[in-house]
């Protein structure tokens, strides 16, 4: 099966910066890929999606302070946050959707804090 294979979470201070990524295992050139994170008593919510052709799509709550984008070879997303906010802790998970299937990375762990 595909995986996907999540690196770059960590602890940052409010106000800092961090990218995300996420790549598929066997290099695969997967159609959809994104974030969904999960802040602690809530439910899961979209953080940004970007399709093979490299189109956009962003929560509101995240507009503006988050960039997604893909390597040429479009095996590997990213996820640049800006601005980060303590409301921001979150387990950030990647997501993949092709031809009907999902596919789920591990899940990183944000941490947004003096």
């Amino acid at each position: 099966q595909v995986e996907l294979v999540e690196s770059g979470g960590g602890f940052v201070q409010p106000g800092g910066s961090l990218t995300l990524s996420c790549a598929s295992s066997g290099n695969e050139s997967l159609n959809n890929m994104g974030w969904i994170r999960q802040r602690p008593g809530n439910q899961r919510e979209l953080v940004g999606t970007i399709s093979l052709g490299g189109a956009t799509n962003y929560a509101d709550s995240m507009k503006g302070r988050v960039t997604i984008s893909r390597d040429n070879a479009k095996t590997t997303a990213y996820l640049q946050m800006n601005n980060l906010k303590p409301e921001d802790t979150a387990v950030y998970t990647c997501r993949a959707i092709d031809s009907g299937r999902v596919y789920w990375g591990q899940g990183t762990q944000v941490t947004v804090s003096s």
